[in-house]
């Protein structure tokens, strides 16, 4: 197992396209062609984490955040930014991170906050926009379920609950090969109208290429023939925070102490009680102060996030309860998210939580 296969399959899982500008998400440290003897999972990149890591034998971090967001000009280790990096290096240990585009995917960090507060019917709270893009081929009528098949394969065709999705029209395409062709239907230098099938179908940014490539090689004509449009509809299937709802809606204290205990938090800041059960309730694992007015469009009876500055409890108006429950709380599960990926898509290889409490707060 080389770091590049365990890189693909969170990849797969979390693709980096999904991270947001700033962020700085993947490979941070490493070679892909390395040997992985281990994986270590943590929500933060420590000196204490790093140390694990060696007395494990494990040459890979697996973290949420990442050790560095912007640029690092110099190695002296004068902060612990700089000595993590100095001793992951001296070591050999890869450091990854899966940071906002973990954040983004429906089984990601929300996903999992959601999954222990019990909700159901989730969606993403902001979906992502100019990420979908419509392709559209030209097969002959006798191989199109082949060319299509191929195309769903690769990861078109997926709109909400539904998948091999796609509008086909019949049609007459024309063409003339000239003598350095090699046609698969009519003759080098003779008009060629043949039966087609115009195929569409959408596709996610992070799979197009794939989709394409799956495309022409299924395709039988020599030079296949596609146009590819974007797409100004949001994608269900990404974006920040989540929101469901309760199986059986529940007295605020009585779901604020639950949230709580839940997520082991020191303390849970909360704006006004609205002396209402709490049915639908909208998360964001980290900062999600910027999500509070896409809460409240939803009808969200709860958001509950982490960072909030003092003022920006203002702005639940007495429309929407904001709960504080801290960043760490909010996304320490997203270890689960991580480790349950890995030993179901290699069940015999090594990996492992982290035991260290990388929580930089404490409470009295």
């Amino acid at each position: 197992m080389q770091i590049k296969d365990i890189t693909q399959i969170l990849e797969d899982f979390a693709p980096l396209s999904f991270q947001e500008s700033y962020d700085n998400a993947g490979l941070i440290i490493g070679n892909n062609k390395t040997e992985v003897s281990g994986v270590l999972i943590s929500l933060d990149i420590t000196e204490e984490v790093i140390d694990e890591a060696i007395e494990l034998g494990y040459n890979f971090v697996l973290a949420h955040h990442p050790i560095a967001m912007g640029g690092v000009k110099r190695f002296n280790g004068n902060n612990y930014t700089e000595r993590i990096i100095i001793k992951a290096i001296k070591n050999d240990i890869a450091i990854y991170a899966g940071h906002t585009n973990v954040d983004s995917v429906l089984q990601g960090v929300n996903g999992k906050i959601c999954e222990k507060i019990g909700l159901k019917d989730c969606k993403i709270l902001d979906p992502k926009k100019n990420e979908l893009f419509k392709i559209v081929c030209f097969a002959p009528a006798d191989k199109a379920e082949e060319v299509r098949s191929a195309m769903f394969n690769a990861g078109s065709g997926n709109i909400g609950n539904y998948d091999s999705c796609s509008f086909n029209i019949e049609g007459k395409g024309t063409f003339k090969a000239n003598s350095s062709a090699n046609p698969y239907v009519g003759e080098r230098g003779k008009l060629h109208t043949e039966d087609e099938i115009r195929i569409e179908t959408v596709v996610p940014a992070h799979l197009k290429r794939k989709v394409v490539s799956a495309m022409i090689k299924s395709h039988p004509y020599e030079e296949v023939a596609y146009d590819i449009y974007a797409l100004d509809n949001i994608y269900e299937q990404a974006g920040s925070g989540m929101y469901g709802e309760l199986k059986t809606a529940e007295d605020e204290l009585t779901f604020l102490r639950r949230i709580k205990e839940t997520f082991g938090a020191g303390t849970v800041r909360y704006t006004n009680l609205l002396n209402k059960p709490i049915k639908k309730v909208a998360v964001c694992g980290g900062a999600g102060s910027f999500l509070i007015n896409k809460a409240k469009s939803v009808g969200a009876d709860i958001f509950i996030s982490g960072d909030f500055k003092y003022h920006q409890f203002s702005d639940a108006e007495n429309e929407i309860i904001i709960a504080d429950i801290g960043h760490f709380e909010s996304e320490q599960f997203t270890k689960e998210v991580f480790f349950e990926l890995l030993t179901k898509k290699i069940p015999n290889f090594a990996v492992r939580l982290s035991k260290v409490n990388t929580n930089p707060i404490k409470y009295l």
